[in-house]
């Protein structure tokens, strides 16, 4: 392992990446948060956002060899306690400042080194999944087909598996723009989602936090990302059952509901993949094909 030091470029890549991450898992809780528990959801997802905005200002102040700045209230102290030094020593008061600044940069060398220490012994979290998630595969006789790891990838993983299964992207539902509209097969499904969550929407009230309206135009129009409320609409517009399948074996199954619940080999179900640390934007979804 190298001990290069970190170049600004690769600080603010990192910092990129680890700032999608969280938009991905903030977005994730809030989704499969209840009612009971949204508040609680909603605090701890402020202080992630607000934990990880003031590592990385120290990163980036390390970085530029300079001393983190204080908050108002600590810089309000040390002018009191710097004021009454003065009053009582004269100039004792600015060396006693002086050795002060000295404790803290010190102790905050410590910290910085301490953190340095517990990266470089890190897992690569990366190479366990893929290692992890090959031998699922092999178990199920699956394959991995890659999706583009973009905000898309949930919907263009089950677009590749009802094509590549022979089950066509036509829904339970009629739906004007996909029947007349030239649209990439991502976008039907997208499509696909939001008019069964528009169509069923006292099945999904519980797990929005916005008018409905709003969600629905950022699933049709946006790259939002799509989690487990997505998945159970189009298990019930495309009557699938929905196997998401995870690195250390747990498979969430989502079925379709009616009493159709499909096995592993049946006809109308599918298999996704589902990577935490693997794909730089964070959670993904792969389409998972019958191995040949």
């Amino acid at each position: 392992m190298s001990d290069a030091p970190e170049t600004l470029e690769a600080l603010q890549a990192r910092h990129r990446k680890e700032q999608r991450d969280l938009v991905s898992r903030v977005t994730q809780k809030k989704k499969q948060a209840t009612k009971k528990t949204r508040k609680g959801v909603n605090d701890e997802c402020e202080r992630l956002e607000r934990e990880l905005k003031e590592r990385q200002a120290q990163e980036v102040a390390v970085h530029n060899g300079e001393a983190l700045e204080q908050s108002e209230a600590e810089a309000s102290q040390d002018d009191e306690a710097q004021e009454q030094d003065a009053e009582l020593d004269g100039g004792a008061g600015a060396g006693q400042t002086n050795a002060r600044l000295a404790r803290r940069a010190a102790e905050y060398d410590a910290l910085v080194a301490q953190a340095k220490q517990e990266a470089a012994t890190m897992p690569d979290l990366r190479e366990q999944e893929r290692k992890r998630m090959e031998q699922q595969l092999s178990k199920h006789q699956l394959q991995c087909k890659e999706i583009r790891a973009d905000g898309h990838c949930l919907y263009a993983a089950v677009a590749d598996q009802m094509q590549t299964r022979e089950l066509g992207l036509k829904p339970r539902i009629q739906l004007q723009a996909i029947e007349d509209g030239d649209l990439p097969d991502y976008k039907k499904v997208r499509y696909v989602a939001a008019g069964w969550i528009e169509r069923n929407s006292d099945d999904f009230a519980g797990f929005m936090e916005e008018p409905l309206d709003v969600y629905l135009a950022k699933i049709r129009d946006t790259g939002e990302w799509g989690g487990h409320m997505e998945l159970m609409a189009l298990a019930k517009a495309y009557d699938v059952s929905i196997n998401v399948l995870h690195g250390d074996g747990q498979v969430d199954k989502i079925m379709p509901g009616d009493g159709k619940e499909q096995t592993e080999d049946g006809a109308r179900s599918i298999w996704l993949g589902y990577y935490r640390h693997s794909h730089g934007l964070g959670e993904h979804y792969n389409s998972l094909r019958k191995a040949r």
